[in-house]
């Protein structure tokens, strides 16, 4: 049975109960081990592991995607369209602030995806997106 590889991604938090707030309670991801300075976190089935390094959190440098400033440094899933809709309405309730809105970007080309930004409570910069099309996630 071939398995799956998954990804493991480290990344720096100002506060670790900030961040179980965050990942844990709005995002609703499963917590793994941890210890006083660090936490993992079961993200849509990977595992990312916040590390309190307050030091290393800042702002990220941004290039232009289809008329949008997307944080170069940034992370996230792609999820199907449903799943995607349901996380951004309760994003939304939540009054997350967006760096950028939930829209569908490269409409009617090749790669047209939902996508939105926001930052997590470090500044650490997240994607999440979902094509209708599978297939058109490494499409030229």
């Amino acid at each position: 049975m071939a398995v799956t590889p998954l990804f493991h991604l480290a990344f720096p938090v100002r506060d670790i109960a900030e961040a179980r707030r965050f990942y844990g309670g709005l995002l609703g991801c499963r917590e793994g081990r941890s210890s006083d300075a660090w936490v993992d976190f079961d993200f849509y089935g990977h595992q990312v592991v916040a590390h309190l390094a307050p030091q290393e959190c800042r702002s990220a440098s941004t290039s232009a995607v289809d008329g949008d400033d997307v944080p170069v440094r940034h992370f996230g899933v792609i999820l199907t369209v449903p799943v995607w809709q349901l996380l951004a309405d309760k994003l939304t309730a939540a009054g997350t602030k967006f760096i950028i809105e939930p829209h569908i970007r490269f409409k009617g080309e090749v790669g047209e995806q939902a996508t939105m930004f926001f930052l997590d409570p470090s500044g650490n910069a997240l994607e999440f997106k979902a094509f209708a099309d599978m297939n058109q996630v490494f499409a030229k």
